[in-house]
């Protein structure tokens, strides 16, 4: 492509070292969808004939066809996937496919072509998401009325709703979600960039209204910027960087309750997998790779940020490694919340081993304080009478909802039994937390 300069042939190591099309493959239908938007501007520039035109039109739609019916292979020993997909017009059409580059540059083509498969991908991302809500959604429905104890420390806090601790991950897929949004929305469509400073086509006839194909197109405000911008990228590693850590602490959860130490699940057989030595094993390996893939989306969004911190203006070589990272990070995402959505109605929750867990007093601990307020008592006051409380019972083994109100009136003369055991019940201590806004229909 740039044969016309040099006067020795390019060294088979350096081709090896800088070539990209091993994966930058991926962007084929989106090369040739900003071709097409490409030789549009071009004949409307009177840069192409309106024959000319018509057949670069038939050989690039012949090779998306390719592309989505599945047979399109990229030959290896090309450069990058726009050198490919120019050769293979060249083969094809003849001399007519040398206009293909005019006013263009790889600088401002690689960067359309990402563009659109952020945008795509994006949505396919959010589609998942939304499937996988539905789901925990479900899971939720499924098992109202269930109490688990809740945990700050990974000790026992107080007892709280199944629906309220699922519901939490539905909060952060959330913001996932517009996270994304916000960074689908912020992508903007550009052609014109050329190389670094525009092209000899005005502007207006880049303009281009929203079509199946891609979004609304526009000439850049300033070709160096777009040439040399990757905030898109960084953005989106780290909307999904973010979205890994909320699918690990999912995954962490239910890992945690699928133990024979917490009980509290059963994951279905056909989500995990067993051990090569061992008979007995159920493992969740399918959870634990979800929470182990966390540290890979970190390093490809660090990946990024690095390679892009002591770039100088505009376009440098370096900038091609942020394909890897992006399809990377869109891929396990994408993996993820498939396996998620298939994972999560399956599991079942062991509801007499739960119960036993909410047999532990201490879990109402905050209740026991909150009546006595309700009852007059100053809450520093009301906190030091329950922790001594705590204290005798698991000094003497002996339950509080045991205890004779003679027991219980050394410790407060506001306590008694009957109050006890009103309080010792998770439903009660769930019932008792009002402040707690209801989620409005969606």
């Amino acid at each position: 492509m740039w044969g016309g300069r040099f006067t020795k042939k390019t060294n088979p190591l350096v081709e090896e070292f800088t070539k990209s099309i091993q994966f930058d493959k991926k962007l084929a239908r989106y090369d040739c969808i900003g071709s097409l938007y490409h030789i549009n501007i071009l004949k409307k520039a009177n840069l192409l004939t309106g024959q000319e035109y018509g057949k670069l039109k038939s050989g690039l739609e012949e090779v998306i066809d390719s592309v989505e019916n599945g047979s399109f292979e990229a030959d290896l020993s090309f450069e990058d996937i726009h050198s490919y997909i120019q050769h293979l017009l060249e083969k094809k059409l003849g001399k007519v496919a040398h206009k293909l580059h005019t006013c263009r540059s790889r600088n401002d083509q690689v960067v359309f072509d990402t563009k659109l498969y952020c945008l795509r991908n994006i949505s396919l991302t959010l589609n998942l998401f939304s499937n996988l809500s539905k789901k925990l959604t479900k899971l939720v429905n499924d098992n109202k009325g269930l109490f688990i104890p809740g945990y700050t420390h990974m000790q026992h806090a107080m007892p709280v709703s199944l629906c309220l601790h699922l519901d939490a991950y539905v909060e952060m897929f959330t913001r996932d979600v517009k996270r994304l949004s916000n960074a689908f929305d912020a992508i903007e469509l550009t052609m014109g960039s050329g190389a670094l400073a525009g092209t000899i086509i005005d502007s207006e006839k880049y303009s281009s209204p929203k079509s199946g194909l891609c979004g609304s197109l526009c000439s850049p405000v300033n070709p160096i910027d777009t040439v040399s911008d990757r905030d898109f990228v960084i953005e989106i590693l780290g909307a999904l960087s973010i979205t890994s850590m909320h699918l690990s602490r999912l995954a962490e959860d239910l890992i945690l309750w699928s133990t024979k130490e917490f009980d509290f699940i059963d994951i279905d057989d056909a989500f995990c997998t067993g051990s090569s030595l061992m008979p007995q094993k159920k493992n969740p390996d399918v959870l634990e790779l979800v929470r182990g893939n966390t540290g890979k989306l970190y390093g490809n969004l660090m990946s990024v940020l690095v390679m892009m911190k002591g770039l100088p203006l505009s376009y440098n070589r370096d900038m091609q490694l942020d394909k890897e990272p992006l399809f990377d990070s869109f891929e396990i995402i994408q993996k993820e919340l498939k396996v998620l959505t298939k994972l999560a109605p399956k599991i079942k929750f062991k509801k007499e081993n739960i119960a036993k867990q909410l047999e532990d007093e201490c879990l109402y601990a905050t209740d026991m304080a909150d009546y006595l307020v309700q009852k007059g008592v100053a809450f520093k006051d009301a906190h030091m009478i329950i922790g001594k409380l705590i204290t005798s019972k698991l000094k003497t083994g002996k339950e509080i909802k045991k205890m004779k109100d003679s027991e219980l009136k050394k410790f407060s003369p506001i306590l008694t039994n009957k109050a006890m055991k009103k309080i010792i019940d998770p439903k009660a201590s769930v019932a008792s937390k009002k402040s707690v806004k209801k989620r409005s229909a969606k």
